[in-house]
């Protein structure tokens, strides 16, 4: 017998039929002989309707109160879902993130994960029901509901996977797995049947949007198997384990996009040790998490330091570094919203010469200006314009030779 944790996306879980759906597939598991805890976001756009009705009731919201009202959505799922289940035949009892043992820090609307305690999840499995665990959320150390960020539901089925030592944890949402880029942008993208831990980690890093990264980091730091399927046909999808050393990799298994990003320069910086350390200690002071990074070669003792931020922070990020600018005498900080990044992931890079200069080649090829770069042993990323990205996109998943047949 298999423990497996399901986890349901907003879309899979959208109306009443898409959620006697859910139940008639997890009975079909359970019939299979296998035990089954249940993990559900949000119906549909539940989430984002809360959001927008907190805004027209009140212009200064808490984050302590925002947390009580979005965790709202998930409670809504887990009773639904656990009606439908008895309607099958499927006995179930409903968990909130606090009941089922996940316990948070004490950050509100972007919380991580302490500790779980899942005993009252292993008591129901015992007595031969179906936990459904609302997800996206948990209880602080000082007793309070937080959420864990948007897609925490991932994390939280990851968690659970790794607490109760589940054989795997599928996650089903509304495309087929993980994708060679995105169909949207690129029609002949082709379904990945395996991916490893790393390269799933870069593309959810890099604009891949089926996962969120620390759902991966979590599974990858636990030993917890993925597996991404569709809610819609529940076909097999997307497996996402330990890289095969016996295997022979792709050189590049998939291509990126990520227009949610700005970029920040802060130009005429004096050339001397302590001024990136003092411009970045005063954006990690803020919360504000920095991504790509390049310092121009001095001239005339003099430097520039560009870097990437998320949208949502820019005007935070403008803030601390016009905070800065004077102590270590930046001549000025400018800002540009209109970039976007392009990325190649791909495990055989490692092994492979002349990637890079087939992406760089590719890129010029279609009159396409590169104007920042980022590298590890298993991704290249590019920043572009904005308007560029999906021309860039379609040309690399072509050069790579990663259209579908």
């Amino acid at each position: 017998m298999a423990l497996i944790v399901q986890k349901f996306g907003g879309t899979s879980v959208g109306d009443a039929e898409r959620i006697r759906a859910v139940a008639r597939h997890v009975a079909r598991t359970r019939a299979g002989g296998n035990e089954v805890v249940v993990v559900v976001s949000a119906m549909g756009k539940f989430t984002d309707d809360l959001v927008r009705l907190a805004e027209d009731v009140s212009p200064t919201r808490t984050a302590r109160e925002m947390d009580m009202l979005l965790t709202a959505g998930e409670r809504i799922s887990i009773a639904l879902v656990s009606m439908a289940l008895g309607a099958v035949g499927v006995e179930s009892a409903s968990f909130t993130g606090s009941q089922a043992g996940i316990i948070t820090d004490t950050s509100h609307t972007r919380a991580k994960i302490l500790e779980m305690r899942p005993d009252r999840i292993r008591e129901a499995l015992g007595d031969g029901l179906v936990p459904v665990v609302a997800g996206f959320q948990g209880v602080s150390t000082e007793r309070d509901i937080t959420t864990l960020g948007r897609g925490g539901s991932d994390v939280t089925a990851v968690a659970l996977a790794a607490a109760l030592k589940a054989d795997v944890c599928e996650i089903y949402t509304d495309v087929a797995g993980v994708f060679s880029a995105d169909p949207r942008v690129v029609p002949k993208a082709r379904r990945l049947d395996q991916v490893s831990f790393d390269e799933m980690m870069e593309i959810a890093a890099t604009g891949g949007r089926v996962l969120m990264l620390r759902s991966v980091e979590f599974a990858r730091r636990h030993h917890v198997p993925l597996h991404v399927r569709s809610s819609f046909t529940w076909e097999p999808g997307t497996w996402i384990v330990e890289e095969d050393p016996t295997m022979e990799e792709a050189i590049v298994s998939a291509i990126t996009d990520d227009t949610s990003e700005a970029k920040i320069t802060v130009a005429g910086v004096p050339d001397r040790p302590g001024v990136a350390a003092a411009l970045f200690r005063e954006l990690a002071n803020d919360g504000i998490n920095v991504d790509m990074i390049v310092q121009n070669t001095s001239a005339h003792n003099v430097t520039d330091i560009s870097f990437t931020v998320a949208k949502t922070d820019l005007d935070a990020a403008m803030v601390a570094c016009e905070k800065v600018q004077k102590d270590i005498d930046a001549a000025t900080v400018t800002s540009d919203d209109n970039i976007g990044r392009v990325t190649i992931v791909g495990a055989g890079m490692k092994s492979s010469p002349g990637v890079t200069a087939l992406m760089f080649e590719t890129l010029y090829n279609n009159g396409i200006n590169i104007e920042m770069i980022s590298t590890s042993s298993i991704r290249i990323s590019c920043v572009l314009r904005a308007d560029r990205v999906a021309d860039a996109v379609r040309h690399l998943h072509h050069a790579f030779g990663l259209d579908a047949e």
